[in-house]
């Protein structure tokens, strides 16, 4: 054996160090190792090395996300998230569900008040417009589509004559014109509702500018 190789030396210097060897190679290198002042360095390393792995560890505190990470690799039908981003997710739901709960609410506690169907020239019945205390509900019946550059124009028409607006109709004819104080005044009076074709926009004068399209009379529920 060529105890003069280098892997060979580092090899037997670790099987020693670590007590592997049996009791006659363990002589034979003892033997080998009296006069091999470099062997003998070889086999200080491997028990400075050893004796380094016997010193105590120094305990660390384990970051939460790192044992969220363990926790969602063994049990992945659960899902671990941070508490903080937890408890955030929890708060943003239960607000939403408090949102929408309010929301039906107020819409069930506005009921309709008036109505009136506006009819075309020919008197061919054209949209329905239920008015709430806060907003008008609009249906199209047979509601032409206004052109591209031009907007239909709703308007309240009461006794003395002189057209307020109500809003541009929403696109496509159905959905809700929110109402503002001064506008919800004007259902407790006799008026009469009209459509008009206006600019792109609404009519830049605040009294209706095109031609009037569709008209007729609020009525009591």
């Amino acid at each position: 054996m060529n105890y003069q190789n280098p892997t060979l030396r580092r090899a037997l210097a670790a099987d020693y160090a670590i007590g592997l060897m049996p009791p006659t190679a363990r002589r034979r290198f003892e033997q080998l190792m009296a006069d091999d002042r470099e062997l003998q360095v070889e086999l200080a390393r491997w028990q400075e090395t050893l004796v380094s792995l016997t010193a105590p560890i120094v305990e660390k505190p384990v970051p939460e996300q790192v044992w969220n990470n363990i926790l969602a690799r063994i049990e992945p039908q659960r899902l671990h998230m941070p508490r903080r981003s937890r408890r955030r997710g929890l708060l943003m739901a239960a607000a939403a569900v408090v949102l929408a709960v309010a929301i039906g609410m107020l819409y069930d506690r506005d009921p309709a008040h008036y109505r009136a169907t506006l009819v075309s020239a020919g008197d061919q019945a054209a949209v329905n417009i239920v008015a709430h205390e806060h907003y008008l509900q609009v249906e199209p019946v047979a509601l032409a589509s206004a052109p591209a550059d031009r907007s239909m124009e709703l308007w309240a028409i009461p006794a003395s004559g002189t057209p307020i607006s109500l809003g541009l109709m929403p696109e496509g004819g159905k959905g809700k014109i929110s109402l503002n104080e001064s506008q919800r005044k004007l259902f407790g009076e006799p008026i009469a509702l009209a459509i008009s074709l206006e600019p792109a926009g609404g009519s830049p004068t605040g009294q209706p500018t095109g031609p009037v399209l569709y008209q007729g009379k609020v009525q009591i529920l």
